[in-house]
């Protein structure tokens, strides 16, 4: 298993937009169609990769816990599907429903919105605040697939705690995320 951090996208940066077909419902969803009332989660992730399945069911809670609470989330795929047909919009679908996923997992075929993101691996995990800046780049919590820490999105909850209470979260109390490299078209 190859290990990629992501590149953390500089802090204050606007969140870019897009529009990119949902997996599960079949609809064209937009960055405002996704966004929170105090926040938006924006994940980079696939079907395939180890780090994604390993904490694919607390990220799930995670975003049943704070959705309610005015964050939106948003997954999106950007893998290329010649190198990885698991991680196509039909297996995306089956992957949201086995996890219960109650946000929209979006397809990105073109891979431009991978790239306006600046994302690399996956899971990569960008946090806007209510003002659509970039307010947290980074990684979920510790764990890592064969590691004795426990999934708990400890790095993440406490990101969402701070955009809703309007704090700052501070650069060193960012981390990068890890995972597999987002597998890109040749050419």
């Amino acid at each position: 298993m190859a290990l990629t951090d992501s590149t953390m996208m500089p802090l204050g940066t606007s969140a870019p937009d897009f529009s990119l077909p949902d997996a599960v419902s079949g609809k064209t969803k937009t960055f405002a169609d996704v966004a929170g009332e105090r926040g938006t989660l924006v994940m980079f992730i696939c079907n395939h990769c180890p780090y994604v399945i390993h904490i694919a069911r607390e990220l799930a809670a995670v975003a049943a816990e704070y959705d309610p609470r005015g964050i939106g989330f948003v997954a999106i795929s950007s893998n290329d599907v010649n190198e990885r047909p698991e991680d196509g919009p039909e297996y995306m679908r089956e992957f949201a429903e086995k996890y219960n996923f109650i946000f929209p997992y979006l397809y990105d075929e073109t891979q431009e919105v991978a790239k306006a993101y600046d994302a690399v691996c996956t899971p990569d995990f960008f946090l806007f605040g209510a003002d659509g800046k970039c307010a947290y780049r980074g990684q979920f919590d510790a764990s890592r697939p064969k590691s004795a820490e426990p999934v708990t999105g400890a790095d993440l909850r406490a990101s969402l705690d701070a955009v809703l209470e309007g704090d700052p979260i501070p650069e060193e109390a960012q981390v990068p995320s890890q995972g597999c490299s987002i597998k890109w078209k040749s050419g």
